[in-house]
């Protein structure tokens, strides 16, 4: 399937990004595609192309582009300051409706990205317990910190819990502070929290881990045994939080834990992220209760007035009664129509994941874990998300984001795209 045409200014700003950046990029997407505008459920390209975003540049956009009251009160605010590394009323109003919101939350403690939240995540329990080892899951994205990358993307995964670095450049000690078990074994996982009780100091998991859903009572048991031996229990709902149910996922699957991370969303597309959680383990960022015993944390533009103000406008958004509602339709059709695409055509491929976030995964059986993702058809995978592009429909190598911008229009050009790529996935087996 031939690729949207490219005008001569976007070429020319390709090859600049070739001459500047290292890849061509700033690593995240393919650096072939320059964008100009973002506009509700669409982004366009230098060279005019419109595309249903699925993307949502990685999720925050999850109201849509340039909303306009996001737009207006971002507006009204800018001329007042930008920043004054200083409390301000709109990252003081903001960190109060984190806490209304999130069951977790009795204090906020804001930073400029999802990969600080983690960091001081996983800091701010270790300083609670005084014990050094974090135990995550195998496959499971916490940023790009050094403890983060460990396991999340191992291309031979080890024997549990030891831990594999995902980067050069990471210090080989790290893993020694990182404890790996598998996602969705209730069983194995508690083992290792039971075994290993009395160094650690602290659990990290995403609640829903990229694509995969929590297993029934996977969630309750690591709460319970955290629970049990006073250990930490942390959600990154980097991704969830506001986008599952406007309390995230720990309101979605009824689950709280001692500390959650919150980003993509509450800052409406800029760059804020938050660590929240209970009084007990955030008064260490205070040094009135801590004294010498203080964590320190220091953001030039943590709880900002501008991100702050965005972040403000769009939980207002996500009040009005029937947001989620419809958004949760709109994935449902995406969902339902790419899954009864892919069944006429009997490709060996399944959808997983939620109405807000899914993807088609090529591969048959149970798909519980990071191991179990590795059974996919990748260079089908890779087929599949050159058809959408093709077709004018923007998303990531492994996800699609559903906004409540979507449209009707939009939602019938994304199945129309889905049926033309299972049919060109359909025909290029067939060659």
């Amino acid at each position: 399937m031939p690729d949207l045409p490219r005008s001569a200014a976007e070429l020319d700003l390709v090859a600049l990004a070739n001459r500047v950046l290292p890849g061509g990029g700033f690593g995240n997407m393919a650096s072939d595609i320059v964008i100009a505008e973002g506009y509700g459920g669409r982004v366009r390209d230098v060279s005019g192309n419109d595309y249903v975003d699925l993307l949502l540049g990685s999720g925050p956009m999850f109201i849509g582009h340039a909303h306009p009251d996001v737009v207006a009160a971002v507006q009204a605010q800018i001329p007042k300051g930008v920043t004054f590394f200083a409390n301000n009323e709109p990252g003081i109003r903001l960190a109060a409706a984190l806490v209304d919101a999130v069951p977790c939350a009795d204090k906020v403690r804001f930073t400029s990205t999802g990969t600080e939240a983690d960091a001081y995540a996983m800091r701010v329990a270790r300083a609670f317990r005084k014990r050094d080892k974090i135990l995550k899951f195998e496959g499971g994205f916490h940023g790009m910190g050094e403890y983060s990358l460990q396991s999340m993307a191992p291309k031979r995964p080890g024997n549990f819990p030891q831990a594999a670095p995902d980067s050069p450049g990471i210090p080989r000690s790290v893993a020694g502070d990182m404890l790996i078990a598998p996602f969705n074994d209730a069983e194995m996982a508690c083992s290792l929290i039971r075994e290993h009780r009395d160094e650690l100091g602290g659990v990290i998991v995403e609640p829903f881990q990229r694509l995969i859903p929590p297993a029934p009572g996977f969630l309750e048991a690591l709460r319970a045994v955290t629970t049990e031996y006073g250990i930490p229990l942390i959600f990154d709902e980097i991704v969830t939080g506001f986008r599952f149910a406007y309390g995230g996922a720990q309101e979605y699957y009824g689950v709280t834990p001692d500390i959650c991370t919150l980003g993509k969303i509450v800052a409406g597309g800029f760059p804020l992220a938050a660590v929240v959680g209970r009084a007990d383990i955030m008064r260490h960022f205070d040094r009135a209760e801590m004294g010498d015993d203080m964590l320190p944390q220091i953001g030039t533009l943590s709880g900002n007035p501008v991100a702050a103000t965005a972040g403000l406008a769009t939980l207002e958004v996500l009040r009005r009664p029937g947001t989620y509602e419809a958004v949760f339709a709109t994935g449902r059709r995406l969902m339902d129509g790419l899954a009864g695409i892919i069944q006429a055509a009997g490709l060996p491929a399944q959808v997983i994941g939620m109405p807000v976030l899914f993807d088609v995964i090529f591969a048959t059986g149970d798909i519980a874990d990071y191991r179990s993702t590795l059974r996919q058809d990748m260079e089908a995978m890779r087929r599949f998300n050159r058809s959408m592009r093709a077709a004018a429909v923007l998303k990531s190598d492994s996800k699609c984001y559903v906004s409540t911008a979507h449209t009707e229009a939009d939602i019938r050009q994304v199945l129309a795209a889905f049926q033309k790529a299972v049919d060109a996935e359909v025909a290029s087996r067939r060659e």
